[in-house]
């Protein structure tokens, strides 16, 4: 599939596209340290996903509502 097709059969959900923002930066820290490898590389990939996940989770975790924090946040905020 060529790159410009591929592209266009994306429909990402405004949750999925914040998602990709963290993971693109998440994995941009990633080769900027040096870790990216060709053997590696999906791997990476796989981890910046799986991190921006976890933060946007845990982010929905600590609020309740727009701009109240819960207080059992675990980093008092």
């Amino acid at each position: 599939m060529a790159i410009r097709e591929a592209i266009s059969a994306l429909n990402l959900a405004d949750g999925e596209t914040a998602v990709l923002h963290v993971a693109s930066r998440v994995f941009a820290a990633l080769v900027a340290s040096s870790r990216l490898t060709e053997k590696n590389s999906d791997e990476l990939i796989e981890f910046s996903v799986r991190t921006a996940v976890e933060l946007a989770r845990q982010t929905e975790l600590a609020i309740e509502s727009a701009g109240e924090v819960i207080s059992r946040s675990p980093l008092g905020l």
